[in-house]
């Protein structure tokens, strides 16, 4: 008898970044800025100056988008 190889599921990020292709650091520093929760994500961890996680607890825009 063969064997047969079961492989589990590949996790996906629920919190996806809408490809960072799609967004680029252009000098927009708060949540009013942004247009939704991936984009405010994606500027807080990889555009400088951004003002968008005042409780610096990692969410950004908790009022506005990522709620």
């Amino acid at each position: 008898m063969g064997t047969t190889s079961i492989s589990a599921p590949t996790a996906t990020p629920v919190l996806s970044t809408q490809s960072a292709s799609n967004f680029s650091c252009d000098g927009r520093t708060h949540c009013s800025q942004m247009t939704s929760c991936a984009e405010a994500t994606y500027f807080t961890n990889y555009c400088h100056n951004t003002k968008m996680d005042g409780n610096h607890d990692g969410v950004p825009c908790e009022q506005q988008w990522c709620n």
